[in-house]
């Protein structure tokens, strides 16, 4: 497995993979066919090849299409026709037992035909896809108003990336958002079997965004950030410190109580009795960032929106935005540092970039491993810029891979700072330096 197919096990990892190239034109100026070749299907052009085609590429085995393509010219919530191409469908990706991967494809919005394919997922526990859409680098967002009990609305989001490429979202793995199986057994799978899901095509590069890559580098960040930022005191940090010492008894670390991971047997036995009883999340206050979270749940599970989507009927009973434990998944990737090692000798290019305001992995963890990775400096730590102002700092190395931050970024950096995440993005993928 590589890490431009996990879905960042539990963190916050959004995965890019993409293509540049242009159609095979016939004489009549039409694309030929992407199933005739599938090694030239992502150097077809994006405005004749559907997404079914391009996702037919992504995977191992030749699949059997599950449902036919859904041309979505209007949302539920969204006011007149979709300024862009929208498309919906399922692609099965594992026929014994029935694993349905649903995905949405947008075209470029400004040259299909010569912008690169991008394939985006979301990481955290089956979280959909659907969020990195309206929350992050999508055409459209919700509009921050209180709920009605009525659709909520949605408006244009000019910041979205599909300015500079065409993307494919996809709801990976089987259980996130709108995915299914029709098979209980399609549901246990884990990082190398959902990545083997969507393999393999041949791409350029990756883009990884605040990226969990290992526990042991995430978690062990989050101290030294929240001191370095002032959140905590000197003498809070240096007490945290004593207490990361191996050992366990020692008298000035205090007692820590079991994290949610750590169930009772009346906290399990009470999880399978609710099972199947729909939740809406709590109500947050609009002034949280959430509160657009809040939303997406009354608006995945509309009815109008399932039938505007295409969402086969019965597949799922409830849309959550991300699962809490209730599904199988196997970690079986430790660390993904040594994949990112390997891809990047073998020459992809690769951005790995995060809000420095994320204290869930905070950039100095990401920092330290891109260092460990010890290529050498071609670009050294400075700051890039939008319009006149820092938008973060970011340094090149060796072997094509880049480290950025984004000044004022949290975990989901363009939910945050759209316009300079769009900035970074578009000159990267254009080969620009930031």
């Amino acid at each position: 497995m590589t890490p431009a197919m996990t879905q960042g096990h539990g963190g916050g990892e959004e995965l890019f993979r993409l293509k540049q190239g242009r159609a095979q034109q016939t004489d009549s100026g039409a694309s030929t066919s992407a199933k005739a070749d599938p090694i030239i299907v992502l150097d077809a052009a994006a405005s004749h090849v559907t997404a079914l085609e391009l996702v037919f590429l992504l995977c191992l085995f030749k699949l059997a299409f599950a449902a036919e393509r859904n041309l979505v010219d209007s949302l539920p919530g969204y006011e007149g026709v979709l300024p862009f191409s929208l498309e919906t469908g399922y692609v099965n990706v594992y026929e014994e037992n029935g694993a349905e991967l649903f995905y949405y494809f947008i075209q470029s919005e400004d040259d299909p035909r010569r912008d690169p394919v991008l394939l985006w997922l979301t990481g955290g526990d089956h979280c959909t896809v659907f969020s990195g859409l309206a929350l992050e680098i999508g055409p459209v967002k919700f509009i921050r108003e209180p709920y009605n009990g009525s659709v909520p609305r949605l408006k244009y989001n000019p910041y979205s990336w599909t300015k500079a490429a065409n993307i494919i979202f996809v709801d990976s793995p089987v259980g996130a958002g709108f995915s299914f199986s029709r098979h209980p057994k399609g549901y246990d799978v884990g990082d190398v079997s959902s990545s083997l899901q969507l393999k393999k095509f041949l791409y350029k590069g990756f883009l990884v965004g605040n990226p969990a890559t290992g526990e042991s580098i995430d978690t062990d960040s989050r101290v030294p950030y929240a001191h370095g930022v002032g959140i905590i005191s000197d003498q809070l940090y240096e007490l945290l410190n004593e207490c990361s010492k191996p050992h366990i008894l020692y008298k000035k670390c205090f007692y820590v109580s079991p994290g949610p991971n750590d169930e009772s047997p009346a906290r399990m036995i009470l999880k399978k009795k609710t099972k199947g009883l729909k939740r809406p999340p709590p109500r947050p206050s609009m002034d949280c960032q959430n509160y657009v979270t809040y939303l997406s749940y009354f608006w995945a599970n509309s009815m109008a929106t399932r039938d505007a989507l295409g969402i086969e009927k019965g597949s799922k009973d409830e849309w959550v935005r991300c699962h809490d434990h209730d599904l199988p998944y196997s970690k079986d990737i430790k660390s993904s540092i040594k994949y990112h090692r390997n891809l990047t000798l073998k020459g992809y290019r690769a951005l790995v970039y995060s809000g420095d305001h994320d204290a869930v992995i905070p950039f100095l963890g990401t920092q330290a491993w891109v260092r460990s990775l010890n290529f050498s400096i071609v670009d050294d730590w400075r700051a890039w810029h939008v319009d006149g102002q820092s938008a973060g700092f970011a340094i090149a190395y060796s072997n094509n891979l880049t480290f950025a931050t984004v000044k004022g970024g949290g975990h989901t950096a363009p939910e945050f700072q759209p316009e300079r995440c769009l900035a970074m993005f578009k000159r990267w993928i254009s080969n620009k330096p930031l």
